[in-house]
């Protein structure tokens, strides 16, 4: 099973991540906490470095089947 690791940084405050950010998709945990480390530090990570998240997603998988809903 191969899974890719989706970073993203979302801003103190955007509850609904609004205005996230895509910053990269790694092949490893390891990978994206390295590219972590080195942004944090940056315009614009600086002010919020826990806004990180990393999500694993297994390849090839659908992973929203449900479609959309009328309420």
């Amino acid at each position: 099973m191969k899974i890719a690791h989706i970073l993203w940084h979302v801003s103190e405050g955007d509850e609904y991540k609004e205005n996230a950010k895509l910053i990269g998709v790694y092949s490893s945990s390891e990978s994206a906490a390295a590219a972590v480390a080195r942004l944090r530090d940056e315009p614009g990570f600086v002010n919020y470095p826990q806004g990180f998240e990393v999500d694993a997603y297994e390849l090839d998988k659908d992973h929203w089947s449900e479609g959309f809903g009328i309420a």
